[in-house]
Formats: structure tokens, sequence, C-alpha cells
């Protein structure tokens, strides 16, 4: 059983902990991937680029356990952090973005197979894979889709 989870929009106060759950996430959840930016620029691209950008919903327990920010017809990033994860956080985070579209796709990473397997369990479906020329990790990935029937 969870704690209290808690979801609501985030604010530009919110983005050092927003930022801290999308660097200990990708570090802890994908230790594979080679580390591209220090913290303070991840702090940087969530508080300059993503919250000013894109809509963007929190989860809260005692602080951000996790948050998902999408702008029309994409969900750009969808981060729990680690400890949260199969807690039904993502679930809500995603149904959060899924009931203010009417179509999204995302990419996620071919090796990170449980976030394949979250998103196809939550409706998604593979429509494409790239060899990762085109992202900074350069690893491969696969594009999603979801959509209301």
């Amino acid at each position: 059983m969870r704690p209290e989870l808690h979801l609501r929009a985030a604010t530009p106060a919110d983005a050092e902990a927003v930022a801290a759950v999308f660097t200990r996430s990708r570090r802890v959840n994908l230790p594979y991937f080679p580390v591209l930016h220090t913290e303070e620029e991840d702090r940087a691209f969530i508080a300059g680029h993503v919250l000013a950008n894109d809509t963007v919903r929190v989860a809260e327990a005692d602080a951000i356990v996790g948050f998902i920010a999408w702008r029309e017809g994409w969900v750009d990033h969808l981060y729990v952090d680690a400890g949260w994860t199969a807690r039904g956080v993502g679930a809500d985070l995603l149904a959060v973005a899924c009931q203010d579209q009417s179509a999204l796709r995302l990419w996620a990473f071919q090796r990170n197979a449980g976030a394949i397997r979250f998103h196809r369990r939550h409706g998604f479906g593979v429509v494409g894979e790239t060899d990762g020329s085109g992202n900074d990790e350069k690893e491969p990935d696969t594009l999603l889709a979801w959509s209301v029937r």
C-alpha cells in the first residue's frame, strides 16, 4: 500500500524537486546510459524548458515522487523516483495526460524494456524504432502511440 498521493500542476517553485526526480530516476533506473548532463544542467533544463513549454503534473506524497510533462500530442517526460516505481504513480500520471489529449506519442529507449511494457499495458502500441542516431544518448529507441478509440 502506498501513502496518500496527490497529483497537482507543477509550479516554477517545483523545478529543483522535479529535476532531482529526473536525475535520480535516470541514474538509478537507466544506469547503463551515459551521464550527459550535470545536476545543474538538469535543473536548468527542467526550469527553463520543461516547465516553460509543457503541461507538467507532479505526484506528491511527503515530497515530489514523480512527474509527467506533455504537450499537444506528445509525452515528453514521465519519471518516477526510485522506490516509487511499480506503485501506480506512473499510471496515475499517465492517466492525467491521456484525459487531456485524444492521442499521444512518446519515445522510450529500447533497452528500457520496463517502460515499453508499462506503456503497452496502458494502451500504447509500437509504431516505429530507430537506431538512436537522432538522440543525445545514441541509444536505439521505440516510438509508441496511443489514441482514444
